[in-house]
């Protein structure tokens, strides 16, 4: 199956950034928001996107114009699949909304769109259901900044079908992506169970006050060359998102180990998600 048209449900920072890059890889895109802010928004990163690549020399305006021409913002889910060959959604990490979701894209979508989730920690074994095309249905996760970041996980559960890894394997290549096959689902996936590890480390070496934000990150960058420390990624990744799994994490197992952290929550409660609330782990201004 040939990929012309994709959709995107969900115009937040991953979502819209996912649909741009595709409109500007030369797919037809549709991205779809319930909140008209956020599609504004959208749609304002588009405009000063673009023309920053050209001024960069990174497109000419021949490839932004038609990029531009490419993509479009909607707050109609109908409008968004009604077409699509391929559907990514980058909604809220909350099982009940993706599984409420999938079930409206299985009735909007035509017969042949297969529908991924970018989902970082939900497997789609936990939404197929809810669909008549489950084989049909996978994670394909993108890594923020999904314009920049060249990795995408594809996991491939016991209901997918070999054809649909085969198309989203493909789909990512036309990307300029560097897909990795998961051949069984594992929660969080490769990156993010490797990252957990040292999160988990990081956030009890802070609690424990064995040592401060600026000096974890430090170790991790000048003693493990990582380009960033944990706390410094938390922040460009959002810590609402970090909390958000957190809970949905300890609603699924009721350990208290699962629970976000002292620290995450006292951040959480004063809407210190990161960089893009202008503070979190460290502090951004009006960055």
């Amino acid at each position: 199956m040939k990929i012309n048209r994709i959709a995107v449900i969900g115009a937040g920072n991953m979502g819209h950034q996912i649909a741009l890059h595709a409109a500007i890889s030369g797919f037809k895109v549709k991205c779809f928001d319930i909140n008209t802010e956020t599609l504004k928004k959208a749609d304002q990163f588009v405009d000063e996107y673009l023309p920053g690549r050209v001024a960069k020399e990174r497109l000419t305006q021949a490839q932004a114009d038609v990029a531009r021409a490419n993509i479009h913002f909607t707050n109609s889910l109908e409008t968004a699949v009604s077409d699509a060959d391929y559907v990514v959604e980058a909604v809220l990490e909350v099982l009940d909304i993706k599984r409420a979701l999938f079930k409206d894209l299985d009735r909007l979508a035509p017969p042949h769109a297969i529908l991924a989730s970018n989902s970082s920690a939900i497997v789609s074994s936990k939404i197929a259901d809810v669909t008549s095309r489950p084989e049909k249905v996978l994670n394909l996760h993108f890594f923020n900044p999904a314009l920049v970041m060249k990795l995408v996980e594809v996991v491939q559960g016991p209901h997918v079908s070999d054809e649909t890894l085969e198309i989203s394997m493909a789909l990512c290549k036309q990307l300029n992506k560097e897909p990795v096959h998961l051949k069984k689902e594992v929660e969080g996936f490769l990156l993010n169970r490797i990252f957990g590890a040292i999160g988990r480390e990081a956030n009890w070496l802070l609690e424990m006050g064995v040592a401060s934000v600026e000096d974890i990150d430090k170790a991790c960058v000048f003693g493990a060359g990582h380009p960033m420390g944990p706390f410094r990624l938390n922040d460009l990744t959002g810590l609402d998102l970090s909390y958000i799994m957190a809970m949905e994490a300890f609603r699924a197992s009721g350990d208290p180990a699962d629970l976000p952290t002292p620290s995450l929550v006292e951040h959480y409660s004063k809407g210190e998600f990161g960089e893009k609330s202008g503070k979190g782990w460290y502090e951004y201004g009006d960055k």
